[in-house]
């Protein structure tokens, strides 16, 4: 990857388009918000390949984050709070509990911060 400057910025390049960051939401994608959004994402395709994998069907699935900051450290982001809402019939608590468990563990993101910020998850089925 190549970055580079723009007048409120960095910018990038890649095959699906141009990847504009900057600390100003005016001007592109914050910094902290790209590495939520890695880690949300990152766990919720796992958790969809993980559930395929278990032969358990779903219709839909949103991913909600908390974030925790601390201002008085670069105001760096210290705990991500993912909660699962997954939506489908006849799903399993325990077995969706499980599917959790292995998303964590294979999923990249998580694991490239998981000793620098605090990563929890918690889920909710609706029918």
């Amino acid at each position: 990857m190549e970055f580079y400057m723009k007048e409120n910025g960095f910018a990038t390049k890649f095959p699906f388009g141009e990847l504009n960051i900057s600390g100003d939401d005016n001007f592109g994608f914050r910094p902290y918000q790209l590495l939520v959004s890695s880690v949300a994402v990152c766990s919720g395709g796992v958790l969809r390949k993980v559930l395929e994998k278990m032969r358990m069907s779903y219709e839909d699935i949103k991913v909600a984050v908390n974030v925790e900051r601390n201002e008085a450290e670069a105001n760096r982001v210290e705990k991500i709070h993912l909660h699962f809402v997954i939506k489908g019939e006849n799903l399993q608590e325990a077995k969706v509990g499980k599917a959790l468990e292995v998303t964590r563990k294979n999923c990249a993101m998580v694991q490239s911060v998981k000793d620098s910020i605090q990563i929890t998850e918690s889920f909710e089925l609706i029918g």
